[in-house]
């Protein structure tokens, strides 16, 4: 057997997996994102991908794609996380692929849930299938980043995003703002991407501040796909109930000091901590963070953040509302308009 066309078939198949995966972003929370592929003789017989949490997982979907089932003892199930091992809301993916008698099981990654972590992978060896493991495994891993850090941080996955002038300003001066309204830097195709980028995180989170002087919305209107859980930080319970952000269009989850149960005189880097450790326990796995300045900068200086996405514009202000600090270079390294920046 040629072993090196051998792995650039796993490798084929496996991609595969991925692009059926991403299918199911903004959709799975807080399930991972998961495809499958069956292959028999090199030929696809069967895929699938986790659609929503509560249905159906991928491996499911792929074996039930196949009209012959008296192939699958012959067949590999290609799967770019581990098939799970206990019971949820669906039974385990293990001991589907064990009664239906596989012959191989191709593995993108290790799934880093306490209650599979290689007790899937175990449960299929056991059943005298041949597993490999590892193919486009870091590939796999960046796919599922947000499941990745909840079940390794125990915290959300965070993302920052801001727009800043070209001359390093994020709004005018409070005094030269005469509506109570978003200011835009970015252009109207930045905008809409921003309210795709919504769609694919479970929630999106600014300060007190931005609902005072912005009155956003911050629903995904401008594109198909489901609203964020939208979360106001708010220690002193400024923000008036007649705000945008309190009406019906998405869930929001106003966050006080009296709602974590904390004292008056708590800093700020506390009641980020305490924030975040509320929002791991009501199962949030990824948040847009498209606060002010102070907002972001307290991400910032707490390290309690995994990437920016960062506008910039042609816009010169001359004057008001400083860029967060981030520490680190701001250029375009992804050929788009706008920068990302990855925490090491």
């Amino acid at each position: 057997m040629d072993l090196k066309k051998e792995n650039t078939r796993h490798e084929i198949y496996m991609r595969r997996c991925l692009d059926l995966a991403v299918k199911g972003l903004g959709k799975t929370y807080p399930n991972p994102l998961v495809g499958s592929v069956i292959v028999h003789n090199n030929v696809v017989i069967g895929e699938g991908w986790h659609r929503r949490a509560g249905e159906a997982h991928a491996e499911v979907n792929a074996i039930a794609s196949v009209k012959n089932k008296a192939l699958l003892k012959e067949s590999t199930l290609y799967v770019n996380l581990e098939p799970c091992n206990h019971t949820g809301k669906t039974p385990p993916c293990s001991t589907l692929i064990v009664s239906h008698q596989l012959k191989k099981v191709v593995v993108g990654c290790i799934d880093p849930f306490e209650k599979v972590n290689g007790s899937g992978i175990h449960r299929l060896k056991e059943a005298g299938i041949e597993v490999i493991v590892g193919v486009l495994e870091k590939e796999s891993q960046e796919l599922n980043k947000r499941f990745f850090t909840v079940q390794q941080n125990k915290r959300p996955y965070i993302i920052l995003k801001w727009a800043e002038s070209i001359d390093g300003f994020t709004a005018p001066l409070a005094s030269e703002r005469t509506e109570r309204k978003p200011v835009f830097l970015s252009s109207k195709a930045d905008q809409v991407l921003v309210h795709q980028w919504r769609t694919q995180e479970e929630a999106i989170l600014v300060g007190a501040q931005t609902v005072i002087d912005d009155n956003p919305k911050l629903t995904s209107r401008w594109v198909k796909g489901g609203n964020p859980i939208r979360i106001v930080l708010d220690p002193n319970n400024r923000t008036e109930k007649s705000a945008n952000i309190f009406d019906e269009e998405a869930k929001t989850v106003h966050i006080t000091k009296a709602v974590l149960g904390l004292e008056k005189n708590i800093s700020p880097k506390a009641f980020l901590s305490k924030t975040l450790a509320f929002l791991y326990d009501i199962g949030i796995s990824s948040i847009l963070v498209e606060g002010g300045r102070t907002t972001l900068q307290h991400f910032i200086d707490q390290a309690q953040w995994d990437e920016a996405r960062i506008f910039i514009s042609t816009v010169k202000l001359k004057e008001g509302i400083p860029a967060p600090s981030i520490g680190f270079e701001k250029r375009n390294n992804n050929g788009e308009n706008f920068l990302i920046i990855r925490r090491p």
